[in-house]
């Protein structure tokens, strides 16, 4: 039957050739497709944690509900052993203290509510690859008053670098404290509404500020986002679950779960419509091709073939056209995705974001084998209602078609 079928397949070479492009479009664009959601799901990722929250945090417990309210209260009083201990965890290539405030920004003339970080300089440059100086430099642990300003902030107070500026906040024991700052640079992250309000000044100079020698968060970063829950566990079991808490990237920014949500279900339609497609595609093309070889199955069986015989020869062809659609359009989608990251195609920015990126392909096995079984799958479907009709028909009726 396997010869037969071969021979019925490059036998009717127009009818082969459009099934087979039909196959190989609806597999390729799953391909592509589901390529071009992942890269915005990596780079979102990558931004997130590069820029902001980094891949794990550690907190007194009860600060991720309650600290941003009042941050003094949730404070890591002696954080060094801390972060010995988290350094030598593998995977590990830096462990930063942060201490987080909230306060009043004035250039002297009018005056912005910011929220600002204590961060160690040094340590954060590397963190912040995704982190964009958009004027004068980044800072650094010799800027003991220096201050970044998030671009959106910069702007609202028509700061640029070289300016002062005075920061003025509660203390841990309630009184209010000011600081002097010279402005050394400006930053984008790829959240609007994070730099519309964000300020960075170094630890020490948060710490003399707030009157304590604490920290809020011990920010971790990995050599590798995909050891994120390896390491997870790993730096659990050196913490007091009764002291501290520790949450993943993930957790910390939710978002980020709502957008891969909203963009499996996107693409979960995108693929029941290709499916949908190929099968209409198909169906038509195999229609025509079994309704024109009425006679010969009706031949088939006057020469004793059974009509189960006549079905599973239409499936077994359709089920070959789909094997080498469906191989065909992973090597289309391979190259095509190869040759979108080539051209470098620059990309709007996401939602809420005000950073552009370069458009890539990410081709991953589980998205090329869900394409290959798309395309394949949508072939053999498309030719069961047809081979079923023929294979019913009686052999007299068959033969007509003959004459």
């Amino acid at each position: 039957m396997l010869n037969l079928a071969l021979r019925n397949i490059f036998r009717h070479k127009l009818r082969t050739a459009i099934t087979l492009a039909a196959v190989v479009f609806g597999v390729t664009a799953l391909i592509v497709s589901a390529g071009f959601v992942r890269d915005v799901l990596f780079q979102l990722s990558e931004a997130t944690i590069h820029s902001q929250s980094g891949h794990l945090q550690v907190h007194r417990k009860g600060y991720y509900e309650q600290g941003a309210r009042a941050p003094d209260k949730y404070l890591i009083d002696r954080p060094e052993p801390l972060k010995r201990g988290i350094d030598r965890v593998e995977g590990v290539t830096d462990v930063l203290a942060r201490l987080g405030f909230s306060g009043l920004l004035s250039n002297g003339r009018s005056d912005l509510p910011v929220v600002g970080e204590g961060v160690e300089a040094d340590k954060e440059a590397r963190l912040g690859s995704y982190v964009k100086i958009t004027a004068g430099r980044q800072l650094t642990n010799r800027d003991a008053f220096g201050i970044l300003l998030g671009e959106g902030l910069a702007t609202g107070l028509k700061l640029r670098p070289g300016d002062r500026v005075s920061l003025l906040l509660n203390t841990a024991a309630g009184a209010v404290n000011t600081l002097d700052f010279e402005v050394i640079g400006v930053f984008q992250t790829f959240s609007k509404e994070f730099d519309a309000r964000a300020v960075r000044i170094p630890l020490a100079a948060a710490q003399e500020l707030l009157g304590t020698a604490g920290v809020n968060s011990l920010v971790v970063s990995l050599a590798r986002t995909d050891d994120t829950e390896r390491a997870a566990r790993d730096i659990a079991s050196l913490l007091d679950a009764e002291r501290y808490e520790l949450k993943t990237w993930r957790e910390i920014n939710d978002f980020y779960q709502k957008a891969v949500d909203l963009y499996e279900r996107q693409f979960g339609v995108l693929r029941l419509i290709v499916l949908l497609m190929v099968l209409l595609m198909v169906a038509n093309t195999v229609n025509m091709t079994v309704f024109e070889r009425v006679g010969e199955f009706g031949t088939l069986m006057a020469m004793g073939n059974r009509s189960s015989h006549v079905f599973g020869l239409v499936a077994l062809e359709n089920g070959l056209i789909g094997l080498m659609g469906a191989s065909l359009g992973i090597a289309v989608g391979v190259c095509a995705a190869w040759a979108i990251t080539a051209a470098g195609i620059a990309m709007p920015p996401l939602p809420n974001a005000n950073v552009g990126y370069t458009m890539s392909i990410r081709l991953t096995p589980d998205a090329a084998a869900t394409a290959f079984a798309v395309g394949f799958a949508a072939t053999v479907l498309a030719s069961l209602w047809p081979a079923a009709r023929v294979s019913r028909k009686s052999i007299v009726e068959s033969l007509r078609q003959n004459v």
